[in-house]
């Protein structure tokens, strides 16, 4: 258990949601973090399936025709890198939120202490998973999980990515998020981006959970709230109504508008 634990936590185990709503949750969670000092971790994850974008990730890169088809939204989130596509199988995705004062200034090491319940969680799975010994280089820019490895914030398994992360601040508060590969669902991760690389290079540089450790999703996911919990000693909690109020609304002005999503255009506050 980390020092953080002497603060107020609360876990969420949250219900799949559209890509707009989680990214607006996370942003509303900050808020609930600075201004009535309750700090988050949650699990979640996403329906209907969701690309997310980085932050300065250009519009062009996304096959959105294939998006359309395939019934894929789209999403930018605020942090960079790659482009992630997520869904409510191959993927389990996580969030910690905290005020920046009680956290390292430093960015590497404020990802050292946020990956702590990450290596944990896949070590109760049977997955022998570290950060990046060395970095790798970049296959495929516009995607996360084929764009060059940084040992600071990418996990791997046997050689093969199978975490990313990353964290941005935020009105005085620290958001890390990251995507855990339960599956690879390697034909959607193509898909949704304009290239034509092929099926093996994906399945070349990433690896699974279920490929490594042959364990269940719902398995995968009891063992990363586990390691979250203890982490900082959360309570069971979700979220309050005014907070879903606040993240619809979020979600409607920024995260689901194409201004936001095509452009890193928010839409003003309606009066």
């Amino acid at each position: 258990m980390t020092e953080l634990a002497e603060y107020d936590w609360r876990l969420v185990r949250d219900e799949a949601r559209d890509g707009a709503t989680q990214m607006a949750l996370e942003e509303v969670a900050g808020r609930t973090a600075v201004e009535d000092d309750v700090r988050t971790v949650r699990v979640f994850s996403w329906e209907p399936s969701t690309l997310s974008l980085g932050y300065k990730q250009e519009a062009e890169t996304v096959d959105w025709d294939y998006c359309e088809r395939e019934g894929v939204d789209v999403t930018r989130r605020q942090t960079g890198g790659g482009g992630i596509y997520h869904d409510s199988h191959g993927d389990i995705s996580y969030t910690i939120v905290a005020p920046a004062a009680e956290v390292p200034g430093d960015l590497m090491d404020c990802y050292a202490l946020f990956c702590e319940p990450i290596l944990e969680a896949f070590s109760r799975m049977g997955v022998e998973a570290a950060f990046a010994s060395e970095p790798q280089p970049s296959l495929y820019e516009p995607s996360c999980f084929l764009r060059d490895v940084h040992p600071a914030h990418d996990v791997l398994a046997d050689g093969k990515k199978i975490s990313g992360n990353a964290q941005y601040r935020q009105r005085d508060v620290v958001i890390q998020h990251g995507s855990l590969r339960y599956d690879l669902v390697p034909d959607h991760h193509r898909g949704v981006f304009e290239t034509d690389c092929e099926r093996g290079t994906f399945t070349d540089r990433v690896t699974s959970i279920r490929e490594e450790a042959g364990i269940s999703r719902e398995e995968a996911v009891a063992a990363l709230e586990g390691a979250l919990r203890e982490w900082c000693g959360a309570t069971l909690g979700g979220w309050r109504e005014e907070e879903l109020e606040r993240a619809s609304a979020l979600a409607e002005r920024k995260y689901g508008a194409d201004e936001w999503v095509r452009e890193r255009v928010v839409l003003e506050r309606a009066e």
